[in-house]
């Protein structure tokens, strides 16, 4: 007499995926991610915060007092910004070392001044002084703080694929992003896990998600059961 499948057994049956069996790391980690506007991030934190019972640290992107202005004018308010997201990525990263469980936040402290603080500086966004300053506040402000024990960052080299993912999400705020900004930020982002590496001493994890949907499926299988390896290692 055959034994009726469970629900989720027919549904992994279905998809040729197995159900993940989430491996928490033992002991707390600080987790972070790291990647191109569009590549995942959010997603994933998500993902993670969900599967691994890791308290989630989301990017201060909604409640930002700035961005919409930022978007509309990015000379004027472009150091403005970065001083506003400093703050509150350190106002993270305090509340993560007095948290008890694993912790995942959405984008990383480093890469405003290694990407966004130098790009917009190169294009003309910020001027010499703005950026010798935000970069004084940063190492003011980042002295002693807990770093991330991991990073995963996640590479999307299509800049398409970029906007048909901000696209797809419909933040306001992002309507007027165009491709060669972004590929821009991807010539930077392409350095990034060497430089976390080599400057901060942060173990890094580098997806390539250009064609993979973590959301569902083998997708989601697939990035889970990396995550898990990569804490544990």
């Amino acid at each position: 007499m055959k034994r009726a499948l469970s629900k989720a057994a027919v549904r992994s049956k279905a998809t040729g995926v197995a159900k993940h069996r989430a491996k928490a790391p033992k002991a707390k980690i600080f987790v972070a991610l790291a990647g191109n506007i569009g590549a995942g991030k959010t997603t994933a934190a998500k993902l993670i915060s969900q599967t691994f019972d890791f308290e989630l640290f989301d990017e201060p992107v909604i409640d930002n007092r700035f961005l919409r202005d930022y978007y509309a004018d990015m000379r004027r308010w472009s150091f403005t910004l970065q001083l506003e997201f400093l703050i509150r990525r350190v106002e993270h990263h305090e509340l993560i070392k007095t948290v008890r469980k694993s912790c995942v936040q959405d984008r990383t402290l480093y890469e405003d001044p290694e990407i966004f603080a130098k790009y917009l500086h190169g294009l003309g966004h910020m001027t010499d002084s703005e950026l010798e300053l935000y970069l004084e506040y940063f190492q003011r402000l980042a002295r002693g703080i807990h770093k991330p024990d991991k990073v995963i960052c996640f590479d999307v080299p299509h800049v398409d694929v970029l906007l048909s993912r901000i696209r797809k999400r419909g933040r306001e705020e992002e309507r007027g992003i165009q491709a060669q900004f972004l590929r821009g930020l991807s010539g930077y982002y392409g350095n990034l896990p060497e430089v976390l590496r080599g400057k901060y001493g942060i173990d890094c994890l580098t997806i390539d998600v250009t064609t993979t949907d973590i959301r569902e499926g083998r997708g989601r299988e697939e990035f889970l059961d990396k995550a898990s390896m990569f804490f544990g290692r």
